[in-house]
């Protein structure tokens, strides 16, 4: 059952049954996720949450920033598998109708709080055993794709990472928010390979995993230890050196 559910035809419950599994000599290109699969979401939203009380509790005028943020991220989230034109405008439009606020305001205070100022922490929430991960996966001839929700070239950039292909799904020939399958279809398009020589590897079972079984890809859920003794990426590695 297990090797039925990693092979994109059912879901994946428990990650440590996963060795062995992954049928390596199939796969052509690994696809991350971002945020919570090659970082520690749990740890950056620590450090940004004492930045932002520090910042508005000095300027308690801007505090509708905080509302800005917050209905930004949750109509994100609502709309899940949204099929919408101009999604990149449209995700503005969203958090605009929640409250009195400007699309020009809107933008300002995402793109600050939200693609660029917690970029400078992600270097030290990168998860343990990433960079070795890739460094494997090229070296065995594989190919890197990143599939975001969120834009990720400067994320990458911060983390010391790169990929074949990066996509998000407000890129115009995406326009889904997960777990519609179309970013990783388009992946898959675009680098000439099948869905199944495929391995989507993601943090979150009802936005990833139910994205890669829609695309009917092979994915695997990211396994939550500590931070410090985050093994996941080793394991892998691990696991594919003895094939």
């Amino acid at each position: 059952m297990l090797a039925e559910q990693i092979a994109g035809k059912g879901r994946i419950s428990e990650l440590e049954d996963f060795s062995g599994k992954i049928d390596w000599q199939r796969i052509k290109v690994v696809i991350f996720d971002v945020d919570g699969t090659l970082y520690s979401q749990s740890i950056l939203r620590k450090k940004m949450l004492f930045c932002l009380l520090k910042h508005y509790s000095q300027r308690p005028w801007k505090w509708k920033d905080l509302l800005i943020l917050h209905h930004f991220r949750a109509e994100r989230e609502r709309k899940a598998g949204t099929t919408i034109p101009n999604l990149e405008g449209a995700q503005y439009e969203w958090c605009a109708a929640k409250g009195d606020f400007s699309l020009p305001r809107i933008k300002a205070v995402v793109d600050y709080w939200m693609f660029r100022y917690p970029n400078k922490y992600l270097l030290d929430c990168l998860y343990p055993g990433v960079q070795a991960f890739m460094d494997t996966l090229r070296q065995r001839g594989l190919l890197i794709g990143i599939y975001s929700d969120y834009k990720a070239e400067d994320k990458l950039r911060a983390m010391g990472l790169s990929a074949d292909i990066v996509v998000c799904s407000t890129d115009k020939e995406v326009d889904h928010l997960k777990p519609h399958p179309q970013g990783l279809v388009f992946i898959t398009q675009k680098l000439g390979v099948l869905p199944e020589e495929c391995l989507f590897i993601g943090d979150r079972q009802e936005l990833d995993g139910e994205c890669a079984l829609n695309a009917h890809m092979p994915f695997v859920l990211v396994e939550k230890n500590p931070f410090k003794q985050f093994d996941f990426y080793y394991k892998l590695q691990q696991e594919l050196a003895h094939h």
